[in-house]
This record gives structure tokens, C-alpha cells and sequence, in this order.
């Protein structure tokens, strides 16, 4: 190899590793953790929800990876309604909303302090489509109190979705919980 050739492929290594979605995913590290406490009566377990473990460490995240035009993401199963497994009202308008309005939460990085409240993302999975309305955060930084409905604390990569948003993908009942997807800003 020739030294111009050398340093062309130095240059183009240097390129590739600095793109490849292993560092990608590292620029986004853990912010610390939670251990849980007692486990509460109060826990609801609705849509196979986890409720904390005493003695358990939960990692916690005030990041998410970086969004892109198809970002990869973990659907999870919401219910956004008064008394629903998701706790409080939506952080977004301190509002419940029913699980067959197509809304989400997302991780606290992507929810990005409320920048997407109101906003509407676009999920794609099981080869479906369907747009989404951001209303709440699924918080990737605290967990395991009331606020949080004594449950763990989100990963960092969840867009945590109502029924109508699993139903418009098309996925079974049966297989509701977790589901491999992409999103993006519509």
C-alpha cells in the first residue's frame, strides 16, 4: 500500500467506526440508579406492569439514543386512563386520556423536558404504520414512588403506547407487551 492509500483508508476507517450504531448507543450512559423499596399494595400490575423489588437496582437514564428518521425503540403497553397502569395524569396537560386515542409517553430523553408534548410521532412495526400523539413521559430517570405507580423505572429507548396505537399496528392481542419498532417526529 502506497502512503496516500494508507492514509485514505485510515481516514475511512476513522469515518465508519465513528458512524457505527455501537458508538451511537454510547453517547447516551447511564445517569445512576434507584434501588426499589417495599413492594406497594398500590403497585398496578394492569398490562403485565412491574412493580418495583425491594432491595432491586434499577438504572436510570436522563438520555435517550439519538432520534433519527427511523430510531429504534421498544413499544410497551400503556393504559392513559383514570385508575390505568400508568399512574398520575399525563405529564403533558395533567389530563388522563382514553386507550383508544392513539397517544404515548416517551423516555426521558426523548420526551426532552415536554419539547413533544402535543407533537405527533410516527411508529412503524409489524410492517404497519400509525401516528401517535406525544402526552406523557415515561420516565427513564425515577420510578418505584406513587408518582410512578410504585413501578421500575422506563429504559431509555421506550415509546410507551395506548391500545389503539397496538391495535392500528395490527399485532394481536396475545402478543401485546413489548414489540420492536421505529419512530420519528411526523
Amino acid at each position: 500500500m502506497t502512503i496516500f492509500n494508507m492514509g485514505s483508508f485510515l481516514v475511512l476507517l476513522a469515518l465508519g467506526i465513528a458512524s457505527s450504531p455501537l458508538i451511537n448507543a454510547q453517547t447516551c450512559q447511564p445517569s445512576g440508579g434507584i434501588t426499589g423499596t417495599e413492594p406497594s399494595e398500590q403497585c398496578n400490575t394492569e398490562n403485565n406492569s412491574e412493580c418495583c423489588v425491594e432491595g432491586e437496582f434499577y438504572t436510570t437514564y436522563t438520555c435517550s439514543p439519538p432520534v433519527s428518521s427511523s430510531t429504534p425503540a421498544t413499544l410497551t403497553l400503556n393504559s392513559f386512563e383514570e385508575g390505568g397502569d400508568g399512574g398520575s395524569e399525563s405529564a403533558c396537560d395533567n389530563s388522563f386520556h382514553s386507550d383508544d386515542t392513539a397517544v404515548v409517553a416517551l423516555s426521558t430523553g426523548w420526551y426532552s423536558g415536554g419539547s413533544r408534548c402535543g407533537n405527533f410521532i410516527t411508529i412503524n412495526g409489524n410492517g404497519q404504520s400509525v401516528q401517535a400523539m406525544v402526552v406523557d413521559e415515561c420516565d427513564s430517570n425515577m420510578g418505584c414512588d406513587e408518582e410512578h405507580a410504585f413501578q421500575p423505572p422506563c429504559r431509555n429507548n421506550i415509546v410507551d403506547a395506548s391500545k389503539a396505537v397496538w391495535e392500528a399496528l395490527g399485532v394481536s392481542e396475545d402478543d401485546w407487551g413489548e414489540l420492536a419498532i421505529t419512530w420519528s417526529d411526523a
